[in-house]
């Protein structure tokens, strides 16, 4: 499937989706609200108030649940109390701006997670893997997708949360395409189940074919979606391989950076040939990628003292938790059976996808 075709998979690359939106305010947080806040009107303060007591409760409850992480947590309240309680129309402004700015500020943060040095250490044959594990299941699952019948904002939220780093992708990437704020709580909520799934099968699967623990750290890393799932995982293995996984998986995340900057590429290449205003376009790197690369750089030099990474360590994952809880604000029970087996074959395929290309990698690295 040629990448430059703007009528196959980046149809909804458009002027349009950077251009406000003047709708009246809804009467409840449905998806469209909660997950973009378009049409929205008020206030943040309350919304934002009420994703961050979410994040409280989520990460107690983690703190109570060995093998969890706050953010799983928080996706899994949030779609709790979306599905079981009718959440006022005033929070919408505030989950709005968790889902987004909030979400793209733990991004920012995450890159002091991530030392240059680190990455480099894995060495070369490591990060070909990483990117032909990002780059293949990208290729393979959007074509996939497409014999699925499924729309491409779609399957791409798919194939990039399941590729790079989880909900957190989805996120990102939602703001580049035309997707349906549906589309998103699929893509979220697959992410979740496939991800969780994946916490038994890897320790499981590394057994059965005789990995060792570096091996097998190397894999949950480069096979599994989301951070958190990657940091349970290597808690079962042991903390060699716990470190391993935790390394390559942020070599995954990296790796948002240059997917990022291809889709803006091609919004703006869709834009021309629509003959958009160019003040609708987009920046072609987005600016909080450019951010998490720049707090990448700043990590490596060595310069931060240890302090201030732990909080800002802390800081970040409280900012992802908020975002979560906004995220799982916006998935419905009733709007994910409505699309049908489609999204969840193809969560299926490109877990299988991803992880056998990761576990090829490793086994030819090591």
């Amino acid at each position: 499937m040629p990448l430059g075709r703007t009528d196959d998979w980046w149809p909804y690359c458009t002027p349009g989706r950077m251009e406000p939106m003047d709708s009246p305010a809804p009467a409840s947080i449905d998806p469209p609200a909660s997950i973009t806040g378009r049409g929205a009107r008020g206030h943040w303060i309350p919304g934002l108030a009420f994703c961050a007591v979410g994040m409280a409760v989520a990460t107690v409850m983690a703190s109570a649940l060995p093998g969890l992480s706050a953010l799983l947590v928080a996706i899994v309240l949030g779609a709790v109390v979306a599905n079981t309680m009718a959440v006022p129309a005033l929070l919408a402004p505030g989950v709005a701006l968790a889902a987004k700015p909030v979400l793209r500020a733990g991004i920012v943060l995450l890159g002091l997670q991530v030392g240059l040095q680190e990455i480099l250490g894995l060495g070369a044959p490591m990060v070909l893997t990483v990117v032909a594990t990002v780059g293949v299941g990208i290729l393979a699952t959007l074509w996939v997708g497409k014999r699925l019948g499924m729309p491409p904002a779609q399957r791409l939220l798919i194939v990039c949360g399941f590729s790079i780093c989880g909900a957190a992708a989805v996120a990102a990437v939602e703001g580049a395409t035309d997707a349906e704020e549906e589309d998103v709580a699929v893509a979220v909520g697959l992410v979740v189940l496939f991800g969780t799934l994946m916490i038994p099968s890897v320790p499981l699967l590394s057994g059965l074919l005789g990995l060792d623990g570096n091996q097998a750290g190397l894999w949950a890393g480069a096979a599994t979606h989301e951070v958190a799932q990657v940091v349970a995982i290597g808690g079962t293995l042991g903390p060699g391989a716990l470190a391993a996984a935790v390394v390559v998986k942020l070599a995954r995340v990296l790796m948002l950076a240059p997917v990022m900057a291809v889709l803006a590429w091609q919004v703006r290449r869709a834009a021309g040939a629509a003959d958009g205003p160019a003040g609708t376009l987009p920046p072609l790197v987005p600016l909080f990628v450019v951010g998490f690369v720049g707090m990448m750089m700043l990590a490596s030099t060595g310069l931060v003292p240890a302090a201030v990474l732990e909080g800002a360590k802390t800081l970040e994952s409280m900012c992802l938790a908020t975002a979560m809880f906004a995220l799982g604000l916006g998935v419905r029970v009733r709007s994910l059976l409505k699309v049908g087996a489609r999204p969840v074959v193809l969560g299926a395929v490109s877990t299988v996808i991803v992880a056998s290309t990761a576990l090829t990698g490793v086994l030819l690295a090591s």
